[in-house]
């Protein structure tokens, strides 16, 4: 049974990782992390900064364990919180073992699709490495990790559908500028997750194209109505989509300046192609690489999502944007 005191490693060195363990080191001893880059690595031990993402915050050496060696993390850890971009977590773990995550709770904080599957992350765990669902958990918004940067009080919802296991890794991650709240509704929050990204991609496009506030706020207010239809057909339960999880989360994420999927959408609606907005944002805009998933799952539930639709038109077969959102503006209302 985990508590408090367990060890934790986290899977990623990217803005995000980077702010979770800011979090972590808050009330764990010693955070395990894995980061890809080598560089990056050798520059955390030396600076105790991450050079790449967020280089302002400044570790406690004391307090973190930094590593390429992803096997010595997971050894080390009996939870581990999973940072690592969807589009590439199958090419992660496609070569290890099926018992490789035996006895470890894992915690996602990724908000994508994994694309050589069309699964989200919880279900991608749970069939690769038979994990029970009540060990696996998500780690949600509203946050941005700038804001954990700069100690802005900020808000997560933890959620497994073991709420022991919420509760411990709320404590983990509360502090003086993090509140945290729990649920058991792991995958309605994990797809709305995935869908914010989108929905943030399509109000990017629309600020590029010169949309203004008026109707910005009525393509999310559709967007989180389109969310709730579709998550409530894969996932048939009862959720309020009213919450900080749903709501709270798809706002900050189409409006906030730190948004790199608004970002993204938005230099795709200035006439960027795909490829060009990538390179220039030298970040992973998840949503990108979710749109064709969901098109694709959606196909087995013909769930009505015009956004979706529009988004993927615009990113997949190069409709030009502003061909595509006058369409989809007679759709909405």
């Amino acid at each position: 049974m985990i508590n408090k005191n367990s060890s934790v490693g986290v899977i990623g060195g990217g803005s995000w990782a980077t702010a979770l363990v800011k979090m972590l080191t808050n009330n764990v001893d010693t955070v395990h992390w894995w980061m890809r880059n080598k560089d990056s690595v050798e520059f955390l031990k030396q600076y105790q900064r991450n050079p790449r993402y967020l280089s302002s915050v400044k570790f406690d050496a004391d307090r973190i364990d930094v590593t390429t060696d992803l096997n010595k993390v997971i050894e080390q850890s009996e939870i581990l919180v999973m940072v690592h971009p969807s589009a590439f977590l199958y090419d992660l773990f496609k070569d290890s073992p099926d018992n490789l995550l035996d006895g470890k709770i894992i915690f996602t904080s990724i908000k994508g699709i994994v694309p050589e599957v069309h699964s989200i992350p919880a279900r991608y765990f749970h069939k690769k490495f038979n994990i029970s669902y009540d060990n696996i958990g998500m780690i949600s918004g509203p946050c941005h990790a700038e804001e954990v940067a700069m100690e802005k009080l900020s808000y997560l919802t933890i959620a497994c559908p073991d709420e022991e296991k919420s509760e411990v890794i709320a404590s983990l991650l509360t502090c003086r500028y993090i509140k945290t709240s729990t649920s058991d509704d792991l995958f309605g929050t994990e797809m709305c997750a995935v869908l914010k990204n989108i929905y943030a991609i399509a109000s990017g496009i629309c600020n590029g194209l010169g949309y203004g506030d008026n109707f910005q706020a009525l393509l999310i207010s559709n967007a989180i109505r389109e969310a709730e239809t579709f998550i409530d057909a894969v996932s048939p339960t009862h959720r309020d989509v009213k919450s900080s999880a749903y709501l709270g989360d798809l706002l900050v994420t189409a409006y906030s300046q730190f948004s790199r999927n608004r970002n993204f959408g938005s230099m795709v609606g200035k006439g960027y192609s795909v490829r060009s907005a990538q390179i220039e944002m030298n970040m992973v805009a998840e949503g990108y690489y979710a749109i064709e998933s969901i098109v694709e799952i959606n196909k087995r539930y013909n769930v009505k999502i015009p956004i979706i639709d529009a988004t993927y038109r615009i990113c997949y077969e190069k409709v030009a944007p502003y061909i595509e959102m006058e369409i989809l503006t007679d759709k909405l209302n």
